[in-house]
């Protein structure tokens, strides 16, 4: 964040400084234009068969002196705007590292099946946001191949977030009613939202849809017990309907959140169907290692400064912790209390026959010669390794 201040600092200055040289070689050059079409002015007003005197050759030469140091003034303005600019690449420079192979995997992308992998990635990334065409011709330039019924649930779900951007809603609703069993079982609000939209769509339009609306109506009516707060809402604005809801205390309704808030549920959900992640996981990947490479640097500066470079001599585990935050935990963390490690897929979470959890390393080191047995350091249960169980979260 300091280096982000440092470069922010000297743009700003960069900045004044630009917006300092246009004013004054603008007004220079303004003044010098200004004068030149007044004497051009005056010239043409003589006779064209007078003889030039002396005076006026003065003055001529005068406007050409005058010329000569204008251009050089702006010349001069322009190299220094130029040194400026100069200046702030040195000081991305100075306060960016560019060189982030002390941080790299070696071959981590290396082979054609890598490679493939993650051209794959990037292809699904296009078809998520909707850059068919884009994805379309990585397909073909990488020689990816991929089958039609993969590409088909992103070019539905694009369609219909397309639709519901446009506030068309038949898409959506037909996709609903097609997978209701599904989104039911989810507990899902997206049909009821749907039709809601709908519903308000149609009073927007006042009492010349009033037999439409109360025949709406009755496709609301499946939803009352789960949604009660939301209908006699909706049914509390037909009070206004040949007055103008728009202009009654019902006027939220009409808000553009909601359409926000529905293409959120409708990608959530469908996602959700197909077996996807709501978010890219290529932009998940690229955000969360933005956010991780910075700590990563400074601590690999730290350990050559110091010269213990071989405490980090593996680069699939981190020599620190970095915590991306909330939004980048996706699964639950068990942490064993004897070893204070987390547990990995080498050194699963075991549970012992009286309920205590630890980590499979601090099991084994709690085993008493070739016997097997062992006692919980919790409590006073005694058993052996085949009672013990690897649990899952």
């Amino acid at each position: 964040m300091d280096a982000c201040y440092a470069v922010d600092k000297e743009l700003e200055k960069l900045c004044d400084k630009y917006k300092s040289a246009n004013e004054r070689i603008s007004q220079s050059l303004d003044d010098f234009i200004a004068s030149v079409q007044g004497y051009a002015n005056e010239i043409n007003q003589k006779p064209h068969d007078e003889t030039v005197s002396g005076e006026v050759k003065a003055t001529i030469k005068d406007f050409i002196d005058r010329a000569k140091a204008t251009n050089i003034s702006v010349g001069n303005a322009h190299k220094d705007l130029h040194g400026s600019v100069s200046k702030l690449g040195k000081t991305v420079d100075r306060n960016f590292t560019t060189d982030f192979s002390a941080v790299i995997t070696e071959g981590a992308f290396d082979g054609e099946w890598k490679q493939r992998l993650l051209n794959e990635v990037i292809c699904e990334h296009f078809l998520r946001q909707g850059m068919l065409d884009i994805a379309e011709s990585l397909n073909e330039d990488a020689h990816l191949q991929l089958p039609h019924v993969r590409k088909e649930p992103f070019l539905e779900l694009h369609r219909i977030l397309e639709s519901l951007r446009q506030h068309i809603l038949d898409p959506a609703l037909q996709w609903a009613e097609q997978n209701r069993e599904e989104l039911n079982r989810r507990k899902s609000p997206l049909e009821f939202k749907l039709h809601r939209l709908r519903f308000i769509e149609l009073i927007k339009c006042g009492a010349i849809k009033q037999r439409e609306v109360l025949e709406y109506a009755r496709k609301l009516a499946p939803f009352a017990d789960e949604h009660t707060k939301d209908m006699q809402l909706l049914m509390g604005s037909l009070l206004y309907l040949h007055e103008g809801v728009q202009n009654s205390t019902y006027s939220f309704l009409f808000e553009e959140s909601s359409w926000v808030e529905i293409c959120d549920i409708f990608t959530r959900d469908a996602c959700g169907l197909l077996g996807l992640s709501v978010e890219s996981p290529l932009s998940v990947g690229i955000n969360a290692g933005c956010k991780a490479l910075p700590p990563l640097l400074s601590i690999r500066q730290v350990m050559q400064s110091r010269q213990v470079a071989g405490v980090w001599s593996s680069k699939e585990e981190l020599p620190v912790e970095i915590d991306l935050g909330q939004e980048y935990r996706y699964h639950s963390i068990f942490a064993c209390p004897i070893l204070r490690q987390q547990s990995s897929e080498q050194n699963p979470p075991m549970r012992l026959m009286c309920g205590h959890v630890i980590s499979k390393d601090a099991l084994h080191k709690l085993v008493v010669g070739n016997s097997n047995r062992f006692k919980c350091p919790y409590c006073p249960v005694e058993m052996t390794t085949i009672d013990t169980r690897q649990i899952y979260f």
